[in-house]
C-alpha cells in the first residue's frame, strides 16, 4: 500500500472521530497523522521534492490541518487548539500559490477570531482581523466574530447571551465560554448595585432558563 493511501485511510479514523467527539482517538491518529505527512514528499516543510501525486498529497495535508481544529475545539483542549490553528495557517499560506482557494479558510479565520476573543486577547483578535479580505468579511463566523466582540465592548451583555441559536453550529464553543464569563461580569455588577434581589429576577437578568440553572451558576461562582 503507497504511503499518500496509508495516510488517506488515517484521515478518515479521524473524521470518525471529529464525529463521535472522540478526542483521545482522535489525538492518538493524529500523531500517526504527522508522521506521514513528514514522509509525503510534496508536503511543508519538505521542499524541492518533485511527486506525481503532489497535490492529492497538499489536499490531504490539509484537510488533517482542518480536522485537527475541528477536533481540538470540541475537545476545548487549548494548547492542541493554539498549535492546530497555527499549524493550519502556515499551511494555507505556504500553499496558496499551489492548491485551488480553501473553500472553509475564511470559516477557520472566524473561528480562529472567536478562540482569542474567548481568552480576552483583543489585541490579536484586531491584528488577524485585519489579514482577512473583504470577501471573506462576509463568512458568517467572521461576521459572528465581529459581532460578538463588539457587543462585548458595548456592554450589550444580553445580545451576547441571545446570541446563541443564531450563530453557526462551530461557534458554540465560544458561546458557551463567552456567556459564562458575561453572566460573572453581570452577578458582579448586580451585587455592587443591589443589596437584594429576588432569584425570580436574577434568572431574567441572567437569561436563565430555569431556577436550577441559577443555581447551579451560584454554587460555580461561589
Amino acid at each position: 500500500m503507497s504511503l499518500l493511501k496509508e495516510a488517506q485511510q488515517l484521515l478518515d479514523k479521524l473524521k470518525t472521530a471529529h464525529k463521535k467527539n472522540d478526542w483521545p482517538a482522535g489525538k492518538a491518529v493524529l500523531g500517526q497523522l504527522r508522521i506521514k505527512l513528514i514522509q509525503l514528499p510534496a508536503v511543508p516543510p519538505n521542499t524541492g521534492f518533485s511527486s506525481p501525486t503532489a497535490q492529492q498529497e497538499l489536499l490531504l495535508a490539509r484537510d488533517v490541518y482542518e480536522h485537527a481544529v475541528l477536533l481540538a475545539l470540541k475537545s476545548q483542549d487549548e494548547a492542541a487548539l493554539e498549535s492546530s490553528f497555527t499549524q493550519l495557517k502556515t499551511f494555507y499560506a505556504d500553499t496558496r500559490s499551489l492548491l485551488p482557494a480553501a473553500p472553509q479558510e475564511w470559516m477557520f479565520a472566524g473561528l480562529d477570531l472567536l478562540r482569542l476573543l474567548v481568552a480576552n486577547r483583543i489585541a490579536e483578535f484586531h491584528t488577524e482581523l485585519e489579514l482577512i479580505p473583504a470577501e471573506g468579511m462576509t463568512v458568517p463566523h467572521v461576521v459572528s466574530a465581529v459581532q460578538l466582540e463588539q457587543w462585548l465592548m458595548e456592554g450589550a451583555y444580553n445580545k451576547v447571551l441571545a446570541a446563541g441559536k443564531s450563530l453557526p453550529p462551530e461557534c458554540s464553543f465560544a458561546v458557551e465560554q463567552l456567556s459564562a464569563t458575561v453572566r460573572e461580569e453581570i452577578a458582579s455588577c448586580a451585587e455592587a448595585s443591589y443589596s437584594s434581589l429576588k432569584l425570580a429576577d436574577a434568572q431574567v437578568l441572567m437569561m436563565m432558563t430555569s431556577k436550577k440553572e441559577l443555581e447551579q451558576f451560584a454554587e460555580q461562582v461561589q
